[in-house]
């Protein structure tokens, strides 16, 4: 018997799947086929405010950003990973 939805879902912001690195992580795929998931983040409070697909021209993004985000997805996986069993069950 499956679980009711609302016990499998758990609300998270922008802003938590951006600080993750899991924005990056998914326009890294997207930017193959010329597609991006763009947010657009308030200067001062460092927000995202409004999240939308676009097309792109761009391909991949730089060094440094790589670096930084696959710092960020590596430490996402390592506080998570140890709950994924018992989250699938």
């Amino acid at each position: 018997m499956e679980k009711p939805i609302e016990k499998n879902v758990e609300h998270r912001t922008w802003d938590d799947f951006r600080n993750n690195g899991l924005l990056f992580y998914i326009n890294t795929i997207l930017h193959f086929m010329g597609w991006a998931i763009v947010v657009e983040v308030d200067t001062e409070t460092k927000l995202v405010t409004n999240c939308y697909p676009a097309r792109v021209k761009y391909r991949g993004f730089d060094e440094q950003s790589q670096d930084e985000e696959h710092a960020k997805v590596a430490e996402y996986l390592a506080n998570s990973a140890p709950n994924f069993p018992e989250e699938i069950k």
